[in-house]
């Protein structure tokens, strides 16, 4: 059937509609190359192709048409069997998707299809409505930890959700790369126990990387209640959770005032100015800076003279950060 009076876009069209695979293959791969909507049609029936090659180049094609009519045909094809064509639809539809779209979304939820549920909900960190969050929810206790994995992750990009008392458990949760991500949400909500858990986390968690999260999330928070679990976090056995956690004091310096707390931790940022790590030197001297405690500037000395040139240009920085402090408090006394 004609549907364009384009000769050159019919012949392709009529040859994709052969029994032949490299017809189908050929006719797909010129239509992609023409890239006229007068076919987009005819590529969206080539998404249910037998051959996952066609599918895939259909995919791809109606990505570069960037019209979002096809957004109800491409939502089918997250829960494909092939992985590929998944990967796929997910990065067109990611440029794709807008506000217009979430009902759409929201509505495919509901199918029984797991991995077409984890990239709906991937799809959903892009509108960023918290709309989203009673069909979220759910899957925070599903039983296939890559959805509860998806589903914390997405509840840190939902606008204006503060509090869900649903997704704190996830940090005990027994797939470390679910609790990852809790850690990482859980430095963007605000309920009563998030800090307790976060700092009981810090102290007890197996995995290195929930524990450099745990450091991120407290360094969002930037509360003085954590500064004892991170100053043990200072000689974490792992370099990046003693980076973090330096980070995350430099954090509550700059907020906390509580110079009782803070200098306790003045020890261990002094030791860790000679981690074998330059990252974790480096930011223990802005730390030391931003505590602004004269009880730092013998050790920040010592750290001008270091092998790293950032550390100790960070050294020299906090050397004359303290000693602007210090000379403007005796002028005020």
């Amino acid at each position: 059937m004609c549907i364009t009076s384009n000769p050159e876009l019919q012949e392709w069209i009529e040859l994709l509609q052969s029994d032949d695979l490299s017809d189908r293959l050929v006719a797909i791969k010129s239509l992609q190359h023409l890239g006229d909507e007068d076919a987009l049609d005819v590529v969206l029936l080539a998404l249910n192709d037998e051959s996952p090659a066609v599918q895939k180049i259909a995919i791809a094609t109606l990505w570069e048409f960037a019209n979002p009519k096809v957004i109800p045909n491409l939502i089918p094809s997250l829960g494909s069997p092939d992985e590929e064509i998944r990967v796929a639809s997910l990065s067109a539809l990611g440029e794709l998707v807008s506000q217009d779209s979430l009902l759409l979304l929201l509505d495919a939820l509901h199918q029984d299809n797991r991995p077409l549920q984890r990239n709906i909900l991937i799809l959903l960190r892009k509108i960023h409505d918290a709309q989203s969050l009673p069909y979220l929810l759910p899957f925070l206790e599903s039983e296939h930890p890559e959805l509860r994995e998806a589903a914390i992750t997405t509840l840190r990009y939902l606008n204006q959700v503060k509090t869900s008392p649903t997704a704190l458990p996830l940090l005990h949760d027994p797939f470390d790369f679910v609790r990852r991500e809790a850690a990482l949400t859980l430095g963007h909500l605000a309920d009563a126990e998030v800090i307790p858990i976060l700092s009981k986390a810090l102290k007890e968690d197996s995995d290195w990387q929930v524990r450099r999260n745990v450091t991120k999330a407290l360094a969002i928070h930037g509360d003085g209640v954590a500064i004892p679990v991170l100053i043990e976090a200072i000689a974490d056995e792992h370099w990046q959770v003693r980076r973090f956690a330096a980070q995350a004091l430099q954090k509550i310096f700059q907020n906390d005032h509580q110079a009782s707390k803070s200098e306790a931790a003045i020890p261990a940022l002094v030791k860790a100015l000679t981690d074998e790590y330059a990252d974790v030197r480096k930011d223990a001297a802005i730390a030391l800076g931003d505590l602004a405690s004269p009880d730092a500037l013998q050790a920040l000395r010592q750290a001008l003279d270091d092998p790293d040139r950032e550390v100790s240009i960070r050294a020299e920085r906090a050397i004359s950060k303290i000693e602007q402090i210090v000379a403007a408090t005796q002028i005020s006394t």
